[in-house]
Order: structure tokens, then sequence, then C-alpha cells
């Protein structure tokens, strides 16, 4: 049972969060840098953390501190919200090892899912996929190489990862080399690791997004 919850997020993703647990009866536990000492979320929480200072990597993506405030607070679960340490696999092991519930997929399947190498192949083993380069050649001028190849427009996207970090969509070859240089620098920020991949770009898709995937309960 579920009494109390670390919600490992800010801003309005933390807001839906707290208003859902309240609804539910389930006590909850802001976190927060110290630039949102004062926001509406840590506010309407029952509870709130500081974890830091105001740059996301030495607080919202720092998985010490935010096991640091969970541990302090006493509570049962975390949920990390989307995006931050939502797909980050070891923070998910780490809430486990610490005997805290992550409200979220399994390990396996963040791992297999946040690699997004080993999601096309798993997909290209039931069907088609886009064309694409997901090789181990990541530097600038392999992938510029391989996108003349694949054609425009396509996606750059982080390796590793996910919540639309690192991704850029690059609609002619005079924007790739900008495209890739923002989009290591978004990924190594967020994940820790700037591998990019390529993928044609469907300009007008037809979207489906599954938001509970591999749930445990």
């Amino acid at each position: 049972m579920i009494r109390s919850i670390l919600v490992a997020n800010r801003g309005e993703i933390a807001r839906r969060i707290i208003r859902t647990c309240r609804r539910m009866g389930i006590r909850t536990v802001a976190v927060y840098s110290e630039a949102d000492a004062s926001a509406a979320y840590v506010e309407e929480a029952d509870a709130a953390e500081p974890i830091g200072p105001a740059p996301a990597a030495e607080s919202y993506l720092d998985v010490r501190a935010i096991l640091r405030a969970a541990q302090s607070a006493g509570v049962d679960a975390v949920h990390p919200g989307y995006g931050f340490l939502a797909e980050n696999p070891a923070f998910a092991r780490a809430c486990a090892e610490a005997d805290l519930t992550f409200i979220g997929p399994p390990v396996e399947v963040i791992e297999l899912m946040g690699d997004k190498r080993a999601a096309r192949a798993l997909a290209a083993r039931y069907g088609p996929i886009l064309p694409g380069y997901d090789g181990v050649e990541t530097g600038d001028g392999a992938l510029i190489d391989r996108a003349a190849a694949i054609g425009y427009p396509l996606m750059v996207k982080a390796a590793f990862g996910g919540g639309g970090k690192g991704m850029r969509l690059v609609r002619e070859a005079a924007g790739l080399s900008e495209a890739l240089v923002a989009c290591r620098r978004e990924a190594a920020l967020a994940f820790g690791r700037d591998d990019l991949l390529l993928e044609r770009a469907l300009i007008r898709p037809r979207h489906i997004e599954i938001q509970i995937f591999g749930d445990g309960a």
C-alpha cells in the first residue's frame, strides 16, 4: 500500500501528480531546487525537500539528492513524472535498492526502450521501420554522410533517454551540423551520453503514444 509519494519533478507536471494524489488520499512530498523554493507546486504538496542549486544537473537530475530527499521524507514511493529521471534505468534501480516503489516501468523495460538502437532492432523483428542509421559510428562526419543516403527531412535523436530531449527535425542538409551540436549538448546534459542516431522524418504522421508501458500494477 502506497501512503506517501515523493514527486521527483517540478512545475505543472508535479502539480498534476500532487492533485491526483490528493484525490486518492496519498501524502505528497515535493522536491525543489533553489530557484523553485517558492513555486506553486511546492506550496501545494504536503511537504517539500530541497535538493540543490538551480541547474537541473545539480538538483532534478541528481539521483543521490533525490534519494536523500525520499529517505528524509520517509515516503513509500517515487513518481518521476516525465522528462528528467523518468526514463533513467539507474534511477529506477536505485529506488528499488532503497526499498522505494518506482512508479513506472520495470528497469529492464526502461533499459530496452531507453536505448533507441535496441528499440529499433526489436521493432524491426515485427515489421518494417523507418529508414535510418543507428550504427556505432556516431561522429558528426559519419552522421552527415549517412544523412545524405537516408534523405531529408530527417530526425536527429539522442540514442539514449527520451522525453523529447536531444531531438531535432532537420528539413535540409544545411541545418544538419547545427542540429547535431544542439542534440549532443542536450543529450549529454539530460542523459550523460551524447550518442546520436538518425531516422527519416514523417511530417504528418498518425501518432499513437503509450503513456503506461510495462507497469507492474
